[in-house]
């Protein structure tokens, strides 16, 4: 069953801002929150998804993304992939802030709220990288060193020292909070000592401090896939920064620039080649050699009398389509070259030319062209 489209779940429009965004999901959320509707399973359900919805459309890379590449942007990582919760949601980041902003610290009547336990998923990380249309052509396998945190060798991500495990806290005696009677009401705090995980690191790890995860330049080699275009986003799963105490790490974004070529200009698949012809050639018929986008050369018949800015198509000689065996065309534009630097023979020639022949015939479109501006001052006259 194809899954919802997140504008349509959270009740905006594509171009929606990320204010109108957030009220509409503070605004359902409310509405669908568990605690607000106990032992309602489709309120549980439209929570989960609005929820989703709302990682996804509140992080600017992940939007675009998802604007993209739709939900198979968030394949194997992300909202519902590797790393997330129970239900397709992560309360880590941003989501945590405006859940805490809702509600709070507590929730009453005694009803409990839910906060997530545990350590926080990995950020994600955004590398920008430009390649050459050459390298749009035919692919490319790359090295690049990324800055980011990497899980802790010394204690294998756990952050205690020599690999221990977090200790249940003593304070919350591992709930993550900590529940005090106020009147009619049950009032329930994050628990200080452990910020609301429920566990505690007893003896720190000396390299990561406890964190789990150390700051280091990370070597990876990608693959840019042939076809791509300026703009792409490659999304490396796993492949953020790590998560602190063995917590799943982020996603690294790909974002891809094409440098722009001195011959050829792009248009999707399709190759646009602008060649000067000279005026002989065009006149005259002839033919031409021009260089393609794979490195060759192809032979072009340039017709008698071809006017500037024909256009010749040459089938498959294009960019290659992302992820298919098809390729686009390539367009060369003609473009007549009026002769300089005459000799005076030259001269003489052209000027020969001029007054024999007819010009109706000879020069087809300037002569139509005068004809109609001298029908227009004729008229401007009456």
């Amino acid at each position: 069953m194809a899954k919802q489209d997140y504008y349509d779940i959270l009740g905006v429009s594509r171009n929606a801002s990320a204010d109108d965004i957030k009220k509409s999901y503070r605004k359902l959320a409310m509405k669908y929150h568990p605690d607000q509707n106990p032992d309602n399973e489709d309120a549980e359900h439209k929570f989960k998804s609005i929820s989703e919805a709302y990682e996804a459309l509140s992080d600017d890379d992940r939007r675009a993304a998802y604007d993209r590449f739709g939900h198979a942007a968030f394949e194997g990582g992300g909202p519902g992939g590797p790393g997330a919760h129970p239900g397709g949601f992560d309360f880590s980041g941003g989501f945590a802030d405006i859940f805490d902003e809702m509600f709070g610290d507590f929730v009453g009547g005694g009803g409990g709220g839910r906060r997530r336990g545990g350590a926080a998923r990995g950020s994600d990380l955004r590398y920008n990288m430009e390649i050459s249309l050459a390298d749009a052509f035919k692919g490319k396998q790359s090295t690049i060193r990324v800055p980011t945190s990497v899980t802790c060798e010394t204690c294998k991500g756990s952050g205690g020292e020599g690999g221990a495990q977090p200790v249940a806290c003593p304070t919350c005696q591992g709930q993550g909070k900590i529940r005090a009677q106020q009147g009619f009401f049950t009032v329930e705090r994050t628990c200080v000592s452990c910020r609301g995980s429920g566990r505690i690191i007893d003896k720190p790890c000396k390299d990561c401090h406890g964190a789990g995860r150390v700051a280091k330049e990370k070597t990876l080699s990608v693959n840019i896939p042939k076809g791509v275009e300026d703009g792409t986003r490659i999304r490396l799963g796993g492949e953020g920064e790590a998560g602190m105490n063995g917590a799943p790490a982020g996603d690294l974004y790909l974002f891809l620039s094409v440098k722009p070529h001195r011959i050829f200009q792009r248009e999707g698949a399709d190759i646009h080649c602008r060649v000067p012809i000279p005026m002989v050639t065009s006149s005259l018929g002839g033919a031409i050699e021009v260089p393609t986008v794979d490195g060759g050369r192809v032979r072009v018949t340039i017709p008698t009398g071809t006017q500037s800015g024909h256009q010749f198509r040459i089938k498959a000689k294009g960019m290659p389509v992302l992820n298919s065996k098809m390729h686009g065309d390539m367009f060369v534009q003609a473009i007549v070259e009026t002769p300089m630097n005459l000799t005076k023979r030259q001269k003489e020639l052209l000027e020969e030319f001029g007054k024999t022949g007819s010009p109706e015939k000879t020069s087809p479109e300037s002569e139509g062209f005068f004809t109609r501006v001298k029908e227009l001052w004729e008229d401007l006259k009456d």
